[in-house]
């Protein structure tokens, strides 16, 4: 297996984004409160660096089509092609998990949104489109429990952010097991980042 991680930003309550998100607002009420620490400037160095780390350059992602946009059900006529404006910073394959088909969207600079419908094929396309490159889980939530369900994880990388959001997507939902070593903890005023090795048999299939 290659090295799979997931770096995700999280409050102290356990949400990575608030609750009632839209185009308007894609991470939720409040949600771009557990953000901060990378997306200010200037930035203290300890979040510099992870920053720099969730940065990183990846063979492919993984992500949920809630992460990819809001468009619901059906696709029909919409012509979506990801927050991120033409050029994404993902420069490598990202598989997008939905039920409903999709052609490939190419945008520049070298990322391509494919359309799967499980998590378990876009592993195995992941797999192959990496080649010897780590994997990454990218988000939303949902994904991120079932690649620990699966068990597939590598490294789980938490930024631990000192607010409460209540309400919204909790990162630990349907997660019925997970074995977790810390290797690596860093704070600044915003944030703690811990770096977790996730032992291999950690995820329990539902």
């Amino acid at each position: 297996m290659p090295f799979i991680t997931s770096h995700m930003s999280v409050s102290l309550d356990g949400f990575v984004a608030g609750p009632d998100q839209s185009e308007d607002n894609p991470l939720g009420i409040d949600g771009i409160k557990v953000h901060h620490w990378h997306l200010d400037d200037p930035k203290h160095p300890v979040d510099d660096a992870f920053t720099q780390r969730l940065l990183g350059p990846r063979g492919a992602y993984i992500m949920g089509r809630n992460m990819f946009g809001p468009v619901r059900g059906e696709w029909g006529e919409s012509d979506w092609r990801g927050w991120w404006g033409p050029e994404p910073p993902y420069h490598a394959p990202v598989f997008v998990l939905t039920h409903y088909t999709h052609d490939p969207i190419e945008m520049e600079g070298g990322t391509i949104f494919y359309f799967v419908d499980s998590f378990d094929g876009a592993l195995a396309a992941a797999t192959k489109a990496a080649g010897d490159q780590a994997i990454d889980v990218a988000g939303g939530a949902s994904t991120v429990q079932q690649a620990l369900r699966a068990g597939c994880l590598t490294e789980l990388v938490l930024d631990i952010v000192p607010v409460l959001l209540g309400r919204g997507e909790r990162l630990f939902d349907h997660v019925p097991h997970l074995a977790a070593e810390p290797v690596e903890v860093a704070t600044s005023p915003l944030a703690t980042h811990v770096v977790y090795r996730i032992e291999p048999s950690a995820g329990v299939a539902l």
